[in-house]
């Protein structure tokens, strides 16, 4: 046990080794500079005060001029420079809020720097120790999980696909990627040497046109150009086979231009080319799967390489640019519509290969569905109309029979299911006051959907009060919770995040939701980095406005307030909220009732919780009869915990000789301080 300088800390500090160090601790500790699990060799505080150094992070320089990134120094920082007080490192892609390396274009752990620069400076001795894995070799975890979670820092391709090894307790790197040359050169770039580095410009792959954003690429500056480290791999193969085509692929020796015709992307290296059928494809496209699961749609997707022209949509659901009949594209021919390549494959967690064997049958000339268990109808359907409309059904949320009705106008009941106003077409229950809309009643018992990162299903749940993980809005209706997670996501987010178009009644063109959207909301205002935007003309609604109820129901005017989208009214003096009686911006949405001139701001007529389905049963640990959620609006008794009048949603005892009455929001705040208290 050697002594050292104390690295600024007010106590002595001892080197310990491996051996030490177990006998040192007392339970799981985190380095003081980089946050990473303290492991040996490492300083200690000679008091026992808690203070952990690795010796590398004691060591580490003030400033790197590092060989992948020649642009700028690395300059050792405290803190990150960004107003959210945390960064993301660049290479191993995990958040950190100590020590880092920085730079106006990249971000580093102190660990993650100072390893690149050792295997840049081809200084490999702290990997000795490691043992490599064998890929062919099964590991004590799912192989299956290894291949899909855990990927390679250097190349970014999953870890199990080639010998590796996991040093620093989770550093995941192919033995292949640490011994890189610094320079190549290649025949997919002839004029100037490829040099191993950082892509922090964040260029595109010159074969594959994927952007990588972390880790290792082949560059050259002067081209602004990168390469990917799979794509430059030296191709042996010169014939590929795979189940996924019926052919063998040839390796085209020429460098020519060309246009993919499996994914319909550009490609200038490295083609393959099936004579039989007279197509050419990237390398990667020869063992695309035929058929997968996506979280995108609730049907097996194929995938073709020229589509019929009988395809109703001529859009990818998902980007929603056009699809080219003439290029490869995966497609659902029972819902006519289609995606991009590109688009619906872009992320490994959000889909799965389906087995040709158990799945599907080959009849016909064909493939045809046999069964998707994913897709369980959540209603027994008893009568039909002449258009095979399904009139009579019983939904398996609702005890009673429902009957399909049109809409009868000026009906002011509420979906039971989204919570939204009834509109056309809907389903109504005989005996009881509950209403579903049609498009809620055919949502399937289980989904999978592309915006929740989990892999298991979310499953429809209902009377069961929740906050929507999406819109962040407090309800007791229908909703989709996950198995594993427990995350709720209500049924209007589940809806208008489906693929493909939506309507709006305030809007007359369809509108389509576009993830990468940076812009402002026509209904609020407000900036919004994603939203649902109309191809013909600049209309944008972000994703909490579109869900706005058209009318809605408020004491401030006897009336149903109606949605209004501008105000054409130019006196200044009635530019202001009947409720509130603050400034309202005429161009902004507002609700609206014609026959007594009222006029409020959306968010006066909504309040804090639209969406509850007041009258509903909840239980409370803390009280030993069932509670009845109500809204008190007029002059009720102080409760006597807060000291606050029940003005807005409450929780009141159904035992009428019973007088306990609890404030919404100390209910809630009472179970969470439980939640906080069982979690720590």
């Amino acid at each position: 046990m050697e002594e050292s300088k104390n690295y600024r800390h007010h106590h002595p500090l001892l080197l310990l080794d491996e051996e030490q160090l177990i006998n040192n601790q007392s339970g799981v500790a985190d380095c003081s500079k980089c946050g990473e699990k303290v492991s040996s060799p490492c300083f200690s505080c000679a008091e026992y005060c808690g203070f952990y150094l690795h010796k590398v992070c004691a060591a580490a320089p003030l400033e790197i001029n590092h060989p992948f990134h020649r642009d700028h120094p690395l300059v050792l920082m405290q803190k990150p420079p960004y107003s959210f007080g945390t960064y993301i490192c660049d290479f191993c892609d995990k958040t950190c809020e100590k020590f880092f390396y920085h730079c106006p274009d990249l971000d580093f752990h102190i660990i993650c720097a100072l390893f690149t620069f050792n295997i840049a400076e081809n200084n490999l001795k702290e990997l000795e120790h490691f043992v490599c894995q064998d890929p062919l070799v099964s590991t004590k975890n799912d192989d299956e999980e290894l291949e899909e979670v855990r990927k390679c820092f250097g190349c970014w391709e999953p870890l199990a696909n080639y010998t590796h090894f996991s040093p620093y307790c989770g550093f995941n790197l192919h033995k292949k990627c640490a011994e890189l040359p610094l320079e190549l050169s290649n025949i997919c770039h002839c004029q100037h040497p490829l040099v191993l580095q950082f892509n922090s410009e964040r260029l595109s792959c010159k074969i594959c046109k994927v952007t990588q954003k972390r880790g290792f690429v082949y560059g050259c500056s002067s081209c602004k150009l990168v390469f990917h480290i799979e794509c430059l791999s030296p191709p042996l193969d010169l014939a590929i086979e795979d189940e996924s085509h019926q052919h063998t692929f040839t390796r085209l020796l020429r460098r020519v231009p060309y246009i993919c015709d499996a994914c319909g992307i550009e490609g200038i290296y490295n083609a393959y080319i099936c004579c039989t059928c007279n197509i050419m494809v990237h390398k990667r496209c020869t063992s695309l799967p035929r058929i997968i699961k996506s979280k995108w749609h609730d049907h097996c997707i194929f995938h073709k390489y020229f589509l019929r022209n009988d395809f109703k949509s001529s859009s990818c659901s998902i980007c929603h640019d056009e699809v080219n009949p003439k290029h490869g594209s995966y497609s659902c021919s029972y819902c006519n519509i289609k995606f991009h390549l590109r688009c619906v494959a872009e992320e490994k967690s959000l889909y799965s290969i389906v087995s040709l064997e158990n799945e599907y049958e080959i009849s016909n000339g064909g493939l045809e569905i046999l069964s998707d268990k994913s897709v369980e109808s959540a209603t027994c359907v008893f009568e039909r109309n002449d258009a095979g409309e399904a009139t009579k059904i019983k939904h398996f949320k609702h005890l009673h029979d429902l009957k399909l009705s049109p809409f009868v106008g000026g009906y002011e009941n509420n979906c039971n299911g989204c919570m939204l106003p009834i509109s056309e077409p809907f389903y109504y229950c005989l005996e009881c006051v509950f209403f579903l809309h049609k498009v809620c009643a055919e949502l399937p018992k289980v989904k999978h959907v592309w915006h929740h990162p989990c892999q298991q299903p979310l499953s429809l749940i209902s009377n069961k009060a929740f906050c929507c993980g999406m819109c962040w809005h407090v309800s007791n209706a229908f909703a989709y919770e996950c198995c594993k997670c427990e995350t709720k996501i209500c049924l209007r987010c589940m809806i208008a995040f489906t693929p493909g178009a939506r309507t709006c009644l305030k809007h007359e063109h369809p509108l389509f939701f576009y993830r990468d959207y940076k812009g402002r909301c026509n209904a609020c205002s407000l900036p919004t980095w994603a939203a649902f935007c109309c191809k013909d003309c600049n209309f944008v609604l972000h994703r909490g406005c579109f869900s706005l109820p058209i009318t809605a129901h408020h004491k401030c005017d006897v009336h149903l307030l109606s949605l209004t989208d501008h105000d054409d009214n130019s006196y200044s003096e009635s530019h202001y909220c009947d409720i509130c009686e603050e400034s309202r911006d005429p161009n902004l949405w507002f609700y609206h009732c014609a026959a007594c001139d009222t006029s409020v701001h959306v968010g006066c007529v909504l309040g804090q919780y639209p969406f509850f389905k007041l009258g509903s049963i909840y239980e409370d640990k803390d009280h030993p009869h069932p509670l009845t959620i109500v809204k008190k609006i007029y002059y009720y008794p102080k409760w006597d915990k807060c000291g606050k009048l029940c003005e807005d949603l409450a929780l009141e005892c159904s035992k009428s000789d019973c007088k306990y009455i609890i404030h919404w929001n100390c209910a809630t705040s009472r179970s969470l301080q439980r939640w906080w208290e069982w979690l720590l």
